[in-house]
């Protein structure tokens, strides 16, 4: 486990800065996780881990722009600090995006497709298998999800909807493109604390 200053236990940042940011600091307190929100670049030097919500990733390009908000995240993620992402925070991971074509934070090999399934209108829940997690039957939410096309090299899928990744790993990075913040299951966000944080 990665801890700044004296701390014995992790501090899990939430970027703040837009999106559904409130879910996941309900559900990763829940587990007794220490939480804080994340609207500054300073504020990234107290925190352990980051999460970064679903929303909309081209706004939340535009918020991470003053002061070298951008680069320091990326500079915290490569050197190891644990990046969780879900819909919006995938996208903004991701190396390559299509659908339109957007600029990213190039952080993993991947391709990732926005808005993959439709607009607002065409999203929906389905169940599928985690197997890596131990999960039969996760209630899935996908919000205007994107869809990742391409895996680079070492890039590990968890789980598959359709044959398509939907939860994928590399290194110190997690990534989800639906919400399992709103799933009403707490498997994925423990995942990340247990085998990625706390390890």
């Amino acid at each position: 486990m990665t801890v700044t200053g004296e701390r014995n236990t992790p501090q899990i940042g939430l970027l703040a800065l837009q999106g559904a940011y409130y879910a996941h600091q309900r559900l990763l307190k829940s587990l007794d996780v220490s939480t804080s929100l994340i609207r500054y670049p300073s504020e990234l030097n107290d925190i352990d881990a980051l999460v970064v919500p679903g929303g909309e990733s081209t706004t939340m390009l535009k918020l991470l722009e003053p002061e070298g908000f951008r680069e320091l995240v990326v500079e915290r993620v490569r050197d190891g600090m644990p990046y969780f992402g879900t819909c919006a925070g995938a996208i903004l991971a991701a190396r390559e995006v299509t659908g339109p074509a957007q600029a990213s934070l190039n952080m993993i090999d991947i391709t990732v497709e926005r808005n993959a399934y439709g607009r607002q209108v065409d999203s929906f829940v389905a169940d599928f298998p985690i197997p890596a997690l131990g999960v039969g039957n996760f209630h899935g939410v996908f919000i205007r999800a994107p869809i990742i096309t391409r895996l680079g090299a070492g890039v590990e899928v968890l789980g598959e909807y359709k044959g398509h990744p939907v939860l994928a790993r590399w290194r110190n990075i997690l990534l989800a493109t639906f919400h399992p913040e709103l799933s009403g299951s707490d498997a994925v966000h423990r995942y990340f604390i247990e085998q990625m944080v706390s390890s």
